[in-house]
């Protein structure tokens, strides 16, 4: 069953339907990621990973979407709450709340055009993080958060293709059994930031 959820657009599944369910007294969405899913196009040439599937609806021509993630499963490497965009397999873009090798939680973004072009942001100290994403004209922004109020910038960029974009929310586990992430405080405007430096 697709959740569905309040101010939003219909939703979908990406590719194949994975676990997710919406707590509408709380306003909290939960993704269940499988064991070994994630969005991978190897920059090194590596083999293509597309087995995690996005909750999305279709990108109007301005928005921001943003939301209050947190993993509350037990952490293991690369495993993460997102807010994705897809294409195809080869063009597509996420902003992760990651846990790193290092065993840090930290902001990564990773926009693929073909190949990945992977970028850690700032590591994370507390149990969630902010993240948005936001398109402007042609392009799209990456924001990240620690209150939901002051916005950071994390990247401007643009996806290689003239095709409508899906939008919305995932959770990954690379290298782990499962991966529970929890997306509140989702918030919905058909407009973008009117500075993308300072976020506002």
């Amino acid at each position: 069953m697709i959740p569905e959820i309040a101010g939003l657009p219909a939703l979908e599944w990406t590719s194949l339907p994975s676990r997710g369910s919406y707590d509408e007294a709380e306003g909290t969405l939960t993704l269940t990621a499988a064991s070994g899913v994630d969005w991978s196009n190897d920059s090194l040439g590596g083999e293509q990973e597309h087995r995690a599937s996005a909750l999305a609806f279709t990108a109007p021509t301005s928005f921001s979407l943003s939301a209050r993630v947190m993993v509350a499963s037990p952490r293991t490497t690369f495993d993460a709450a997102v807010l994705a965009l897809w294409v195809d397999n080869d063009h597509w873009a996420k902003l992760c709340f990651e846990y790193s090798p290092q065993g840090e939680a930290m902001v990564v973004s990773v926009v693929t055009n073909t190949y990945s072009d992977d970028a850690n942001g700032p590591v994370v100290t507390g149990p969630w993080a902010y993240l948005r994403v936001s398109r402007v004209g042609p392009a799209w922004a990456f924001h990240s958060s620690v209150d939901g109020r002051e916005w950071s910038f994390v990247r401007l960029f643009r996806l290689d293709i003239d095709k409508p974009v899906r939008v919305g929310f995932m959770s990954q586990a690379p290298m782990g059994n499962s991966c529970e992430a929890r997306f509140d405080s989702i918030e919905f405007t058909e407009t973008s930031p009117e500075n993308l430096r300072d976020g506002s």
